[in-house]
């Protein structure tokens, strides 16, 4: 069964009018399942519509938070949650920096969209976050190149709670077909990888998105 954690979101998700519409995400729902590994499907706002078991397993471990949950808004996690530097490894640069590119994109994109405009005023009210979303990121694009924000094909690093997995890589794979992308939804699956990476412990894994160095403190 697809996993959608509980939570509240920041704009309710969109649910196709058609019936054969809902039909194909029920279907698509099990074709997900059947995936090893975790696979998610987003809409724009990057609120989650539906999800895989494998996915639940990843962030199995997180502590419940109010607003950014795994399984309700993947980049309100990415950003907020305070666990999410225990799974996602390099959480700033690898995970933090491309969800605040893309987000940029889309705030432009959709300008009068209320759940991405709710995101956005919770990163104003963190100077630190704000700082780095302003100042921080257009500085870390023009460094790294505009490759470095595409999610396809990008490899990042991450820590699965399965002891068997561990500390590995994964690479992001785009798989959105047609009728999905029609509907405005992305699909994202995390292929992890066989090498394991021997990473010490990072002493700020539980570090919240306030503590984002791209740019420094005394710089806000």
């Amino acid at each position: 069964m697809a996993y959608q954690a509980g939570g509240q979101r920041s704009a309710p998700r969109p649910v196709p009018e058609s019936l054969d519409a809902q039909a194909y995400l029920e279907d698509y729902a099990v074709l997900l399942e059947a995936v090893p590994f975790p696979s998610v499907v987003l809409d724009h706002r990057w609120d989650v519509v539906l999800a895989n078991s494998a996915f639940a397993s990843l962030f199995r471990e997180m502590g419940q938070h109010p607003t950014a949950m795994p399984g309700d808004n993947f980049l309100r996690f990415v950003l907020f949650h305070p666990d999410a530097a225990t799974v996602l490894g390099e959480h700033e640069s690898s995970w933090c920096l491309p969800m605040l590119a893309h987000f940029a994109a889309a705030v432009e994109r959709y300008a009068h969209d209320h759940g991405l405009q709710s995101i956005r005023r919770d990163i104003a009210q963190d100077p630190i976050m704000e700082a780095a979303y302003r100042q921080g990121l257009p500085h870390w694009i023009r460094a790294v190149g505009e490759q470095a924000v595409v999610h396809d094909g990008a490899v990042r690093p991450l820590t699965h709670p399965d002891p068997r997995w561990g500390a590995t890589d994964c690479r992001v794979v785009d798989e959105t077909p047609g009728t999905l992308r029609e509907m405005g939804y992305t699909r994202l699956t995390l292929i992890l990888r066989e090498t394991r990476r021997e990473r010490p412990r990072a002493r700020r894994a539980r570090r919240t998105a306030a503590h984002l160095t791209v740019v420094p403190a005394t710089g806000v």
